[in-house]
């Protein structure tokens, strides 16, 4: 990458304690003050788009940085029950349906903040964080000070259990990214792809010096 990414802060959320960060200013749960959302809109969401929402609060006080918000499934359970009532004959409320659209999430959290930056869902099969990673480089060489990535995975029902790659264990994890202040970001090239999740990426960022392999390899730089 001929231009510089740099980790300036991250928020990580995970269902098990067994995943969250083990340092307090990177955990969703030692972070958080009053829900962002009210009753009504939380009602919508699934756990892991309730912190979505929370940690995007915590890392864009202002309100105005651009958001790219990735996941490889979505909300995998909420649409099987869809699904489930379509077979059975039920008829869908026009809202159980707009919820499970990629950018459910994403619209809610537009709604509660009143947030008029831009907002970028992405689906990537797999590649989230280098896409995330690439989206980001993007809006920074355009401009803008500072950009927000967001990846997050539901919970998987067990009538997929055997397609998921992180266990049945919903994980987000925010990162804001500048172009100049704080740990820089390297990447190499690697030799065997993996496709990781939100706890690989918790897991990484709450190790000094480790390597997260992706398409390619990615590390914090250290001082």
């Amino acid at each position: 990458m001929s231009q510089s990414l740099h980790l300036e802060d991250w928020v990580g959320w995970s269902a098990s304690k067994q995943y969250l960060p083990a340092d307090p200013a990177h955990n969703l749960d030692a972070r958080i003050g009053t829900p962002l959302l009210p009753a009504m809109l939380r009602r919508r969401l699934d756990k892991a788009g309730r912190a979505v929402c929370e940690i995007l609060a915590l890392l864009d006080d202002a309100g105005n940085c651009p958001i790219i918000y990735a996941s490889r499934h979505g909300d995998v359970t909420g649409s099987l029950e869809m699904l489930t009532s379509l077979a059975e004959g039920e008829v869908l409320s026009p809202t159980r349906f707009s919820m499970s659209v990629h950018n459910a999430v994403m619209g809610v959290y537009s709604i509660a903040r009143k947030h008029h930056s831009p907002i970028q869902a992405l689906g990537a099969t797999g590649d989230e964080f280098e896409a995330l990673m690439y989206e980001a480089l993007g809006y920074l060489a355009t401009g803008h000070s500072r950009v927000i990535v967001v990846f997050s995975e539901g919970e998987m029902p067990s009538e997929y259990a055997d397609f998921a790659e992180s266990g049945e264990c919903p994980g987000v994890v925010g990162l804001r990214l500048t172009a100049s202040c704080g740990q820089r970001l390297i990447c190499s090239p690697g030799t065997q792809p993996s496709r990781p999740t939100p706890l690989d990426i918790i897991a990484w960022l709450g190790t000094p010096d480790a390597l997260l392999t992706a398409r390619q390899c990615w590390r914090l730089e250290t001082k």
